[in-house]
């Protein structure tokens, strides 16, 4: 699946006026902005996936745009996908930023899945 080239540049913007260290990965379909070797944010489609803190799930899912990450066929607590409509505006874009950049350091890691040997 492809993903919004436009909304990975004004990702990439919000991440650089902050001078957060960032790396790009190309998962899940689409893009993952990882921080600290954790999958910070990214992009599916259009759509935002925003890993943010799970003690403020439900308070987030009633924001405009914000819905359960159901990538798997079941939600994950702590990601959310984010309609367009939802970051049309840089400002709006830049808390999401925020709050996934806030959360990013009590994160963790997801485990190094080992190689398989032939």
């Amino acid at each position: 699946m492809a993903y919004d080239e436009h909304l990975a540049d004004r990702i990439r913007r919000q991440l650089s006026l902050r001078g957060q260290p960032f790396e790009e990965k190309r998962m899940m379909g689409g893009l993952c902005f990882m921080v600290d070797d954790k999958m910070c944010l990214g992009i599916t489609g259009d759509r935002l996936m925003a890993r943010t803190d799970p003690e403020d799930y439900a308070r987030l899912l009633t924001l405009p745009g914000a819905r359960e990450m159901d990538f798997t066929g079941r939600p994950m607590k702590g990601f959310l996908f984010v309609a367009p409509e939802g970051i049309v505006h840089d400002d709006d874009l830049a808390a999401w930023v925020e709050r996934c950049l806030d959360y990013n350091p009590r994160a963790r890691r997801s485990a190094r899945r080992s190689k398989r040997r032939p």
